[in-house]
């Protein structure tokens, strides 16, 4: 974790805060209560966006403030500030106290601690000076139109953020982090003189911003934003109906994350609202599929050293072989359902109270290669880059659009198609997966997961899934 002297000069050497003072107003707002904890946040965030030739915008940001959170039983008590004082850190514990009443009578225990560090704790904001940031974005904007004629527009955009977490207890344990993140997005508009298709592809991780700004990574995303555009300006219109689908590897998965992921949440679960509420134990999935959900890889968009409540993130299996093994818990709903905290805690900022969130959420791999796989349909969908979706944690009905998808015909990949829409149902879905890949990839680092208006980093990834069926909507008449 973080060097907690680093972290304490942040909230309590620059703020003139007390660092005992705070632990007594916190135990005190605390006493009577189940769980809690007292959130203490300071970021620092910068965006670039070239477009057109030129910067459009630049902005650079920097926030702090806190999080009190009460919880006894069910209900949860929570009070935020963005001034760092203790005397706003008193008032908001004078809130809180209100829930005191509502005690479930089963004490949380504290987080268990952690040697872990996923990720440096550099600030990447000043690491690289300002010129050199908006030079390499001109330099990904010329490069792509002498690389490409037909490129008519550049938009490259690059991101970083610098978290300081600090998350104190009633029994006056402290945890701290600090979490970098950065990214790297390419997006061009190519045109034939008739018709104009777009292709994009990012990158990202928590790290600082050395290895985005490399010549090598930032002209690789060049490269595949204007394959992408390149082939959906020679595709078809897609099919509809109901057909075999296979889903490439990596960023397809994110498919998963929504239509099963969401309803492995504990939340979801606890009140029964999930397709997937008391089905512990059972089969939800074909044979052969394991999901997975880690924080620990290093440097992933989606890891967390610990999460937002103080919990070291871990590996949980939610799926194996096809039977429901697990939940993703944060410990509100992990001490209500009888289990234990998964690591899966998490917030957008001081300003949101924690709830059960996905990390990095992927299938593994199975045995097959992409080539048997594709071979083994006469006729259907190959999905391999999605765009946006919806779905429904209830019932898990999903609808996904796909940004890049070609025809499978007689066991060869045909033409690429546009207009591509998966619908279906998660759980219906998983038990259809025929065929399990052996080219297990994760995404370049680019989600973000939202969840009852909170955007939090995520990682998915799968390997080439076979689906037997789905429906297929289309636009050829």
């Amino acid at each position: 974790m973080a060097d907690m002297k680093t972290v304490d000069t942040l909230f309590f050497g620059k703020t003139g805060m007390d660092k005992s003072a705070v632990n007594r107003i916190v135990g005190e707002a605390l006493k009577g209560c189940d769980d809690g904890e007292l959130f203490l946040e300071y970021a620092q965030s910068e965006s670039f966006l070239f477009d057109d030739g030129r910067i459009k915008n630049a902005s650079f940001d920097t926030s702090q403030g806190f999080g009190l959170r009460a919880v006894s039983g069910e209900t949860t008590g929570y009070s935020h500030s963005s001034t760092l004082n203790e005397q706003a850190i008193l008032r908001a514990a004078n809130t809180v106290k209100a829930v005191r009443g509502g005690r479930g009578g089963v004490l949380a225990d504290p987080p268990q601690g952690t040697n872990q560090q996923l990720y440096t704790d550099a600030n990447p904001l000043p690491m690289v000076p300002f010129d050199i940031k908006v030079e390499t974005l001109a330099a990904i904007d010329a490069y792509a139109r002498k690389k490409e004629p037909k490129v008519k527009q550049v938009t490259a955009s690059l991101a970083g953020s610098w978290q300081a977490v600090q998350i104190m207890r009633a029994n006056g344990q402290s945890v701290a982090d600090i979490r970098p993140l950065v990214r790297l997005n390419v997006s061009v508009v190519v045109t034939d003189g008739v018709r104009m298709e777009t292709g994009s592809y990012g990158a990202g991780g928590r790290a600082t911003y050395g290895e985005f700004l490399k010549e090598e990574t930032w002209r690789a995303a060049v490269d595949e934003a204007i394959r992408q555009a390149l082939v959906n300006l020679s595709s078809i219109d897609a099919p509809g109906g109901e057909m075999p689908v296979v889903l490439g590897p990596g960023w397809p998965g994110v498919l998963l994350h929504e239509a099963v992921g969401h309803g492995l949440e504990g939340d979801f679960n606890r009140k029964k609202t999930s397709a997937f509420s008391n089905a512990m134990g059972e089969r939800v999935a074909a044979k052969g599929v394991t999901v997975i959900d880690d924080g620990t890889f290093a440097d992933r968009r989606g890891s967390l050293t610990i999460d937002d409540e103080g919990t070291p993130t871990s590996r949980t299996t939610l799926i194996e072989d096809g039977i429901l093994v697990g939940y993703l818990q944060d410990r509100l709903n992990a001490r209500l359902m009888n289990m234990k905290p998964t690591g899966n805690g998490r917030r957008e900022s001081h300003a949101h109270s924690p709830m059960p969130r996905m990390t990095n959420t992927f299938m593994l791999a199975g045995d097959k290669s992409r080539e048997e796989i594709i071979g083994s349909v006469k006729k259907g969908l190959y999905a391999v880059n999605f765009g946006g979706g919806q779905v429904d944690i209830t019932s898990g009905k999903f609808t996904f659009s796909a940004t890049e998808a070609y025809l499978i015909e007689n066991g060869k990949i045909g033409p690429a198609v546009k207009g591509a829409t998966l619908v279906g149902s998660g759980p219906e879905v998983m038990r259809k997966v025929s065929m399990i890949g052996n080219d297990l990839m994760l995404d370049p680092g680019i989600g973000t997961c939202g969840k009852e208006g909170q955007g939090v980093p995520c990682g998915v990834g799968q390997p080439t899934l076979k689906i037997e069926s789905m429906t297929v909507g289309g636009t050829a008449v």
